[in-house]
Formats: C-alpha cells, structure tokens, sequence
C-alpha cells in the first residue's frame, strides 16, 4: 500500500461504448448495478488516490457515471486505444504526475493491485509504464490467444521484471515441448499480462503523438507500439488475475458469483 497522493496519481477508467463480443457491456447490470459502476466502485477502494475518473465516449455513458454519483470526462470515440484516451484525458489535466488505468470490463479488480502497479512506477524512476503478470501454470490458459502473454526479463519469481514483449502466442518458444517442469519452473517462464497500466505524464504525451505500430496492429496489442520504440516497462507480479467481462458468459458467472456472496458489491 502507498500514501494517498491526490495531487500526483490519478486512476483513469477509459470507457468505450462499443463492444463487438458484447455490445454495450459496460452499461449492462449485474446485482444491481452496471459493470461500469462495479468497477468504478472498486477503483475507489485502492489507496494510491481518492481520484477517479471515468473517460467516457458517449453520452449515454456519461449519464450512467452522473446516476452513480462518479466524474468523467468526454473523450473522443475515435480513440484508438484505452492509452490514447487517458492521454486525452492527461491532456486535461495538467497537474497530475502518473496516470492509472484500470479498465471498464474489470468489475472484480483488486484495489491492492492497483496500488502495487502505480508504486512499481512511483518507486522506478527509469521506467515509463508499470504493469502487472501472473504466472501461467497450466497449458491452456498459455494456449488461448485471449491471455495475452508477456516475455519477461529480470523476473527473479518475487516481485517485477521488465517486459520485453507482448503476444497473443505461446512466448517464449520451448524448443522441444512445454512439459510439465517447464509450466512449474522457479522463476516461471510464462506470464499472463494483467492489461493495468500505470503511465508517467511524458509517457503518454509521447504515445498521443505516435503512429499505431506495425506490431501493434499486428498483434492487436497497444503496449507493442511502445515495445516497438523502446520504452522501458516495468512488471509487478501478482497471485493471481481477475476475471473481466468479455462475453455473454463472463457475466453470467460474475451475476452468480455476486448471489453467491463471493463477490463485494457494497
């Protein structure tokens, strides 16, 4: 956990109407509420800041944050990424030092992980991103192109490393099979991106003024555009991820994980 630092973080929740596997997810309920306020809700329980806002690209998502009592900010719907429009939003807002993403389909995301990711950048004053991975144990969470997976170096198995790519494939390549012993290695091989970032000001004023990337379309994956130009990202590794919310079934799990009681929803 880190001091709250109101007038030096800011978490930013980038919130895009459109949605091709579930249109309009972000407005859809769940225990009463829409996934967009489940997640807001929970951004405001990390310590790094009392300051959330919402950057929103509809009205009608405006209108779902005003109902909740959140802020926001109209940014544009021809954003290319959830980093162009917190770099709108930085944009904005001239004071602020370090920038948080956390977002919109990530109802169930652990505060303390938001922390950890925004001090990893606060305490490293040579990188310019922070973000989180989990280690992969099993074949097919590092066989599914949805877990995007993060080649890493400098990981001691404990507590960060630097990223040195991103995909959608099986990285790195074990030349002759994933086995057993190489899925249980100490350090892990293989990690799963957390797609939360922590950005510097300077950061994201640079990637505003960039060109999507080669890779990045490639892979359809923004961080490459700053692989791609060197910048130093920085991993902080955690237990274990939170589910979001692509797909039809993702909410249905997350409506019977909230009857359940095994998810906060106060």
């Amino acid at each position: 956990m880190i001091s709250k630092r109101e007038d030096y973080c800011q978490i930013v929740i980038p919130a895009r109407l459109a949605s091709s596997r579930l249109p309009e997810k972000l407005l859809r309920h769940a225990g009463g509420k829409s996934v967009l306020q489940h997640t807001y809700e929970a951004a405001c329980r990390a310590s790094c800041t009392d300051d959330v806002i919402v950057a929103v690209d509809d009205d009608r998502l405006a209108e779902e944050v005003q109902r909740f009592g959140g802020k926001w900010i109209m940014t544009s719907v021809d954003c290319a990424s959830g980093t162009d429009r917190i770099a709108e939003v930085a944009a904005a807002l001239p004071g602020k030092d370090v920038f948080v993403n956390v977002q919109g389909d990530e109802p169930e995301i652990d505060p303390a992980v938001i922390d950890k990711v925004a001090a990893r950048l606060i305490e490293d004053t040579t990188a310019d991103l922070a973000t989180a991975g989990v280690a992969i144990r099993d074949l097919s969470t590092l066989e599914d192109p949805s877990n995007v997976k993060i080649v890493m170096a400098g990981m001691d198995g404990s507590s960060s490393g630097r990223a040195v790519y991103f995909s959608r494939s099986v990285v790195p390549h074990v030349r002759g099979g994933i086995t057993a012993e190489s899925l249980a290695s100490e350090p892990p091989i293989f990690w799963h991106h957390i797609g939360l970032y922590a950005y510097r000001r300077s950061f994201l004023q640079w990637f505003a003024d960039q060109p999507v990337s080669l890779l990045e379309t490639t892979e359809k994956l923004e961080q490459l555009r700053a692989v791609e130009a060197g910048k130093r990202i920085v991993v902080t590794q955690i237990q274990r991820g939170t589910p979001g919310i692509d797909t039809m079934e993702d909410l249905e799990a997350f409506r019977q994980r909230i009857d359940s009681g095994s998810v906060r929803i106060d």
